[in-house]
């Protein structure tokens, strides 16, 4: 009838009294099979498994000053130590030094065996107290322990351990190696890329000195300066210019006011020229001849005349006699009898000569370097693009360089830091145990696994019953069934109903097997 109408839950109650024996009765019989299956199993097909613990210790050193050698995945570098530790160059050796009486085909099981243990190395955790409860003591501010489990299963116990402690000493081996060669080949490689940098940068270094060299005072970096240097340069050329104009100004001047001067002074020494006194004492002693005619020797004018006869003939006897007593300095006493004033113009104009001249020296040097800085100035745009090209190839290979010196050094000191076994490495913190129990088969688990069986059997064929039940049990069914309202109903008075305690009123279909002994009639 459960098909005929919608359940509730004391129907499944109600099924699950009626059935109760249908369902504990499978489930007790399955569970003691379970259990009798344990124990064979335990006699012919036990096995051990043995763990061992390790600890990864980070660096000792400071990873601010340190980079460490290793910084990929832990898990990745796990899987990659079992590969190599089970490898057969790695663990075949090991093995038949543990078990020298073994044939090689014994020893490729054992080495199949392990590879084929999905556990062998379990997945490493973030700190110790996950596997173990407990907690290590730690430095304040040192950060978590990780590290990971070995195990390795075997129908014997000492085996077991045996293997278990072989491959983890083997596993710890492999990643001291592993580091080692990490930080080896770090630096190798760095030191090559050192030379190959240098050698970069050298190449760059020397094509931009040759640059520079060839276009010295042109390069953009020297636009700014070139530009001062012409503006100091035509500064100069302006004062020079000043000057020169100056200087031939005053030379015109002094030449215009020694022309004045000596004229002045030339007329002044006219009375005491040779020849003025010569053509003087013609004259003079012309007039005394005319005098000395017309007079006697005694006459006030002819003595007069005779005194100025005698007194030009004495000038021209000391001038005669001064100009005999040297030749060569003729024009330097000539010059030495100038007045001040002609001599101070002449020595100006010699200083306006100099200054003219300087001035001219001057400005020869100072047009050439302006035409140079002003060629320096007109090229520097043109060399601006190739240089800045160069420029950035150096500043490049120099940045390159410099990062790859940075580099090995950290590496050398990284390398120096494993060596002295400074760095991050594993540790064996928990020996391989020597199993007490097997850890197959586990006796809950075969129980566990029959009395779900036997359960699963039981509601099975309880179920079965159930669908094939037509009874009508309750007022439901019998509304379900007769498709009828209930309008009363009579309860069963009889032995049966009494020790049921069933007070509710149940109709049976017509078709209701003989040995039912719940029988009730329904109107």
């Amino acid at each position: 009838m459960i098909q005929n109408r919608e359940l509730t839950m004391d129907d499944y109650l109600s099924m699950l009294r009626r059935r109760a024996k249908v369902i504990l009765i499978p489930a007790v019989i399955f569970t003691v099979l379970g259990f009798l299956a344990f124990l064979v199993a335990d006699r012919k097909f036990a096995k051990y498994t043995s763990t061992s613990l390790v600890l990864i210790e980070s660096q000792k050193v400071p990873e601010s000053m340190v980079q460490p050698v290793v910084s990929d995945d832990l898990q990745t570098r796990i899987g990659m130590l079992r590969a190599k530790a089970t490898s057969d160059s790695e663990m075949r050796p090991m093995l038949k030094g543990l078990f020298p009486n073994r044939t090689d085909q014994q020893i490729d099981g054992i080495l199949d065996d392990m590879r084929g243990q999905p556990n062998l190395v379990g997945a490493p955790f973030s700190d110790l107290s996950q596997i173990t409860g407990s907690t290590l003591k730690k430095k304040p501010g040192q950060s978590q322990s990780p590290g990971f489990a070995v195990s390795y299963t075997s129908s014997d116990r000492n085996d077991a351990q045996r293997i278990c402690e072989a491959l983890t000493s083997k596993i710890v081996d492999k990643n001291l190696e592993f580091i080692q060669e990490n930080a080896k080949g770090t630096v190798e490689v760095l030191k090559q890329g050192l030379v190959d940098a240098k050698a970069k940068l050298d190449d760059v270094g020397g094509k931009l000195a040759d640059f520079k060299n060839a276009h010295l005072g042109q390069l953009p970096s020297d636009q700014d300066n070139n530009l001062k240097i012409l503006q100091g340069l035509n500064q100069q050329d302006d004062r020079n210019t000043q000057n020169l104009n100056l200087a031939e100004q005053d030379k015109s001047f002094n030449q215009q006011a020694l022309a004045q001067q000596l004229a002045a002074w030339k007329s002044t020494q006219s009375s005491t020229n040779p020849q003025t006194l010569q053509k003087q004492l013609s004259d003079l002693q012309a007039q005394l001849i005319d005098l000395q005619s017309r007079y006697t020797d005694d006459h006030p004018d002819v003595i007069k005349a005779k005194a100025n006869v005698a007194e030009v003939k004495r000038k021209l006897a000391e001038i005669n006699r001064a100009s005999e007593d040297t030749s060569d300095a003729s024009n330097e006493k000539a010059s030495a009898m100038e007045p001040p004033e002609i001599r101070q113009l002449r020595q100006q104009l010699q200083h306006d000569e100099s200054a003219i001249a300087e001035a001219t020296r001057e400005r020869k040097r100072l047009q050439p370097l302006i035409a140079q800085y002003q060629r320096h100035l007109n090229l520097s745009p043109g060399l601006e693009e190739t240089y800045s090209q160069l420029k950035n190839d150096y500043d490049s290979a120099n940045k390159n360089y410099q990062d790859l010196l940075a580099k090995k050094s950290t590496a050398d000191l990284t390398s120096n830091m494993t060596n002295q076994a400074q760095g991050e490495r594993m540790r064996e913190i928990q020996p391989a145990s020597l199993p007490d129990s097997p850890s197959f088969p586990v006796w809950w688990m075969f129980a566990a696994g029959g009395l779900v069986a036997g359960l699963a059997l039981g509601v099975g064929v309880a179920l079965a019953k159930e669908l094939r039940d037509q009874s009508i049990r309750t007022e439901a069914d019998a509304e379900a069934a007769l498709e009828l309202p209930l309008l009363a109903a009579v309860p069963w008075v009889g032995v049966m109903a009494a020790e049921a305690g069933n007070n509710k009123l149940k109709f049976w279909n017509r078709n209701k097997s003989p040995d039912e002994k719940n029988e009730t009639v329904g109107v």
